[in-house]
């Protein structure tokens, strides 16, 4: 795939990847593959292909996703964001196929890992966007995206929502580490760290000088 025109961001959660993306191909009349774009491939993908991405397309009680132990949800995250690398690579090379869009940037909030994006992409068009893991911890149900609240009452149903609140904090506590956070911190790309007080106009021209865009 030629990928000069594509410009991926990582990160943790509450670094504004999402934001940043969508203001980004807005300015510059792009195109945004916003977080989870591989979901829309979601319903044709093989469960046996990808059993990860399926388990929750096919799950019949949801209760049961925020059950899971702490290990065993980490250990279907990783699997899970294998398979969507897998998928999302596929994306951007349909999307590529399409004259008028190789034409266009396209701006990525992607699953795409570290290694992969060192063999893929440079430095110049791979940003790594940063907040302290505390925050995703202490603030994941803050959020009013359907998808957090969504699990958020499902906990409130459970027999004993305190205990299901407390396991998933531990969920939380088990992917949001500070060995994780250090990996991007030192991956070798261009970094942002969350900022309360920057504007998102201040941030989206701090990615474009780190992606080249400033004119």
């Amino acid at each position: 795939m030629d990928l000069s025109n594509v410009y991926f961001v990582i990160g943790t959660s509450y670094a504004g990847k999402s934001t940043v993306v969508k203001n980004l191909a807005k300015k510059h009349r792009g195109i945004a593959l916003e977080e989870n774009y591989h979901d829309a491939k979601l319903p044709e993908l093989d469960k046996r292909e990808f059993p990860n991405l399926t388990y929750t397309r096919d799950l019949t009680d949801w209760h049961e996703f925020i059950r899971r132990t702490p290990e065993e949800y980490v250990t279907w995250l990783r699997d899970v964001k294998k398979e969507c690398e897998t998928v999302e690579l596929q994306m951007i090379e349909e999307l590529l196929e399409n004259p008028a869009a190789r034409e266009k940037k396209i701006f990525v909030d992607t699953n795409i890992c570290v290694e992969t994006l060192h063999r893929i992409s440079d430095t110049r068009h791979v940003l790594v966007m940063l907040s302290d893991p505390e925050i995703a911890i202490r603030r994941f149900f803050d959020r009013p995206d359907p998808e957090k609240q969504f699990l958020y009452q499902l906990m409130l149903e459970e027999p004993d929502p305190r205990a299901a609140l407390d396991n998933y904090r531990e969920i939380l506590t088990r992917v949001c580490t500070r060995e994780s956070y250090d990996a991007l911190l030192h991956s070798g790309f261009r970094v942002l760290f969350r900022d309360e007080d920057r504007s998102q106009e201040e941030t989206v021209r701090l990615a474009e000088e780190i992606f080249s865009l400033t004119e």
